[in-house]
């Protein structure tokens, strides 16, 4: 069963932990809940606390509109509070860019990780960013299409997106179709931040997968060069769908400080 953290506009916040140890704070990004990032938290319990939530709108935390990256910063915040002040933040594709905004806002977070925020913008090819209707989708009540079109924006090709929308969890995903607005609000331009990145402070590790687009390294490259202390590890053979028993010992190397 899960516990709950009231947010400061009064949404009540899913969450569990797991282990015991200095806390580590767990962010998926689009189409995930607390249960997500499993076998990866039971890995990291081995040496630390692991705080998993559903950011709002998703699993057994409500939506309360009108939706803000600024309520969801205020989320996290929350948890650090409940973590005891202070905690290691790892933050997967948009969780990783909630992870970096709440660093910069001033979020208590120790060390931070971040595994491909998808700052995709191509400095010498730049292009607007497009829903491609996504909202409108959702507006006239088909959150399916909206789900399909999601996919579309990061890039899966027609083969990718036709395996997901005939894959027995694709019913799961179509549910929680109605949050991606937010994963399209923190991502924005896809434009790394370098004004607010340089506000961080906390020992910053920015991954990449080996076999990911090229856009991936860029943004951690643009991450670890922005913070005041940042480095980059590429994870070889590795995609954005990084296989956690992979990444595991690479966190807890980097939130046991070694």
């Amino acid at each position: 069963m899960p516990e709950f953290v009231r947010s400061a506009d009064g949404t009540q916040i899913a969450f569990e932990r797991a282990g015991s140890g200095d806390p580590v704070i767990v962010i998926g990004g689009a189409f995930n809940t607390r249960s997500s990032p499993y076998p990866l938290v039971t890995l990291l319990a081995e040496h630390f606390t692991v705080f998993t939530y559903d950011r709002r709108g998703k699993g057994d935390s409500p939506e309360t509109h009108p939706y803000a990256v600024e309520r969801e910063i205020e989320d996290l915040a929350a948890l650090v509070a409940v973590a005891g002040g202070a905690a290691g933040v790892y933050g997967h594709s948009s969780g990783a860019i909630l992870a970096i905004e709440a660093a910069a806002a001033g979020a208590h977070v120790t060390r931070l990780a971040v595994y491909e925020p998808p700052y995709t913008a191509d400095p010498e090819h730049p292009a607007p960013a497009d829903d491609l209707g996504l909202q409108a989708a959702l507006d006239a009540g088909d959150p399916a299409t909206a789900a399909t079109l999601f996919l579309r924006i990061t890039g899966m090709d027609d083969a990718a997106v036709g395996f997901i929308t005939s894959a027995p969890f694709w019913p799961g995903l179509v549910h929680l179709a109605p949050t991606l607005p937010h994963e399209l609000a923190l991502t924005a331009d896809g434009v790394p931040p370098v004004g607010r990145l340089a506000a961080i402070t906390a020992p910053t590790l920015a991954l990449a997968g080996g076999r990911s687009p090229a856009w991936a390294a860029r943004a951690a490259e643009a991450v670890a060069s922005s913070v005041a202390d940042g480095s980059v590890l590429t994870v070889p053979g590795q995609d954005h769908d990084v296989d956690q028993t992979v990444l595991a010992p690479l966190l807890a190397e980097f939130f046991l400080g070694r």
